[in-house]
């Protein structure tokens, strides 16, 4: 009987309307300074989360539906489509200390400050095609939004980081290249000669017909998924080893394993086809 409950239908659904809250709160906290952008980084964090669990909790309770289906899109696109837009839209402004957006601004300016809406124009796209693409029910067809999202929002956190705040390994601070590199990148990455190119190459790979590979869990059997066993061990090593340092690192990982999966997977699929012919000109 509880199974059958509004309450037990809708917990997954709770949890993609706490996704969009968040994202929601992310957009209203980027435009309250520089300080508050942070915390809107941190906004985008937590609704991963939420969208981790809202598929989880479908899966888990038997309780997906055409609803949350549409729903769980509807909330993707606040929380890393519009969230992130927004957070790349400040730290342009900033950075070319503008104080309004005006169409009066130098066209060049205008263009710049715009380009940031690309994320949420192709996130669109990308949550649209997936809802009808049968194809993407085990692996994804281009950049997933949240793991896009997730790269913008280390943006202001590693422009505010501090290397002598390093937990596991403070030693490397010592390291002079690594401090001054650290300092150096931190106030190189939100000049609109790298957050625009970055915009378009996200952009790209939002859509792009490429496989990557997806870190749902059908079972928790190691030979099955080997590959995301490999990479969230990497991952986690990195991020106890340089904290928000290591998304960057951790997301060219993602597009690197992805690709000598696809290589992988087409090498497997030609010496199966070549076996079954061999097998077909023996008989």
């Amino acid at each position: 009987m509880f199974k059958s409950s509004f309450f037990y239908k809708n917990i997954p659904n709770l949890f993609t309307l706490l996704n969009l809250l968040s994202g929601a709160m992310a957009i209203i906290l980027s435009f309250e300074g520089r300080n508050n952008l942070l915390l809107a980084a941190y906004f985008i964090y937590i609704a991963g989360v939420f969208d981790f669990f809202d598929g989880f909790a479908a899966r888990a309770l038997k309780a997906t539906s055409k609803v949350g289906k549409e729903l769980d899109s509807l909330a993707d696109l606040v929380s890393f489509g519009l969230a992130p837009s927004m957070i790349l839209y400040e730290l342009l402004k900033n950075n070319m200390q503008i104080k309004q957006f005006a169409f009066s601004l130098p066209f060049g300016q205008v263009l710049i400050l715009m380009s940031p809406l690309l994320i949420a124009i192709f996130s669109a796209i990308r949550l649209a095609k997936f809802n009808v693409d049968e194809r993407q029910t085990e692996s994804f067809l281009g950049l997933a939004t949240p793991a896009c999202a997730m790269l913008i929002a280390s943006i202001p956190l590693i422009t505010q980081f501090n290397p002598n705040n390093l937990l596991i390994f403070p030693s490397l601070s010592d390291n002079i290249y690594f401090f001054l590199g650290v300092i150096f990148f931190g106030a190189f990455v939100t000049k609109p000669v790298i957050l625009v190119p970055l915009i378009i190459l996200l952009a790209t790979l939002l859509v792009i017909e490429m496989p990557m590979f997806s870190l749902k869990f059908k079972s928790l059997s190691f030979e099955d998924n080997k590959l995301k066993y490999y990479f969230l061990l990497v991952s986690l090593l990195l991020f106890l080893s340089i904290q928000i340092l290591a998304v960057p690192i951790i997301f060219i990982l993602y597009i690197t394993f992805s690709v000598f999966n696809n290589i992988l997977n087409k090498k497997l699929s030609k010496r199966a086809e070549q076996s079954l012919d061999r097998l077909f000109q023996e008989n």
